[in-house]
């Protein structure tokens, strides 16, 4: 053999260690399809190891999205308030029994005016019954103007609708917010921001979860604002049993605008890689395509997702961290390359 024909013996050699082809070597090592997905690449996983990790898959289906803006809010003890209703009755009281003794001295008055004017009660009397009535009358006056006072302390703090809930003798309105049942609470609004219709959805939660919030019912506007914010303020109702008085919570309210259309996924089927959002969609019968969420929203029990996904994609629900898990695995190069 001449030199030159051993030196092209060793290369190739070289090239195909042991004999084994180089096609062949790859083909072994590859878990990763060579075709990619939007530049992301795609995982194989045949049908039993798809049974033995436990993989789920569902079908997406179409949802309809309201945007929403971030507010937030504080859950109200309306203990102050059950005090100024206690202050309203003492003072309605005492101006009832006061409008009681004014209504005796005037029938007094008239009986002794009648006597006088048949000559059995002597004037002094008459003018004593006069100055009775007159003070008694004072008296009222004094107390229809002390529970005025506080009707307009109570319209001042907390609004018109909450004061006359506070008030009402039909109905103990109040009763909901002191047994523990609802909570009260005042939503303040960015600066700039408006409040939409009063029958709209607004949603709340004490740890800014939004799959995790609760709906909040409109009562009416708060009469004063926060001047931190400088955004208009106003009363909501709970019957979340995670809020207590003192929490604030997060809140979200709807955006003026039309709702959108897209698909909803829950919560598990999001993974996350280098801080963005992806979900693994089947695309074959044993293939599974890793796609970037660019644009999605949290919504109840999970997130809404505007264009990456469309209704009938079939999503991984459950096994996702492990298909990321073996995407990278893949990409690890063997140690005798």
């Amino acid at each position: 053999m001449s030199t030159s024909a051993f030196r092209l013996f060793l290369l190739l050699a070289a090239l195909c260690p042991l004999g084994v082809p180089v096609s062949a070597a790859e083909g072994e090592a590859e878990a990763v399809k060579p075709e990619a997905e939007a530049g992301l690449p795609v995982v194989e996983l045949d049908q039993e190891k798809q049974k033995l990790v436990g993989l789920e898959i569902i079908k997406v289906q179409p949802a309809a999205y309201q945007p929403e803006f971030a507010a937030y809010g504080k859950a109200i003890n309306v203990q102050a308030l059950v005090t100024i209703r206690s202050q309203y009755r003492v003072a309605l009281s005492e101006q009832q029994s006061a409008n009681a003794r004014l209504t005796q001295s005037g029938q007094s008055i008239r009986r002794t005016e009648d006597l006088y004017r048949h000559g059995v009660a002597a004037k002094r009397i008459v003018q004593e019954q006069q100055s009775l009535w007159q003070t008694d009358k004072a008296q009222l006056e004094a107390r229809r103007a002390q529970s005025d006072a506080v009707l307009e302390e109570a319209r001042v703090a907390w609004g018109s609708e909450l004061a006359g809930w506070a008030f009402a003798s039909d109905k103990d309105r109040l009763g909901d917010f002191v047994s523990g049942k609802e909570t009260l609470l005042l939503v303040t609004l960015p600066a700039g921001k408006e409040l939409p219709a009063a029958e709209a959805a607004v949603f709340i939660d004490p740890e800014g979860n939004r799959s995790q919030a609760e709906k909040a019912v409109y009562i009416s506007p708060a009469p004063q604002i926060d001047q931190t914010v400088q955004g208009a303020s106003y009363f909501f109702r709970t019957g979340g049993k995670r809020i207590r008085p003192g929490m604030t919570v997060s809140v979200w309210l709807p955006e003026g605008r039309a709702r959108e259309a897209g698909v909803a996924i829950p919560g598990s089927a999001l993974i996350w890689s280098l801080d963005q959002a992806f979900v693994y969609v089947k695309t074959a019968e044993d293939v599974f395509s890793r796609r970037l969420l660019a644009d999605y929203a949290p919504m109840a029990g999970g997130y809404f997702v505007r264009d990456a996904l469309k209704p009938g994609d079939e999503v991984v629900t459950v096994g996702g961290q492990m298909l990321l898990s073996e995407e990278f695995r893949a990409q690890i190069p063997d140690e005798d390359d």
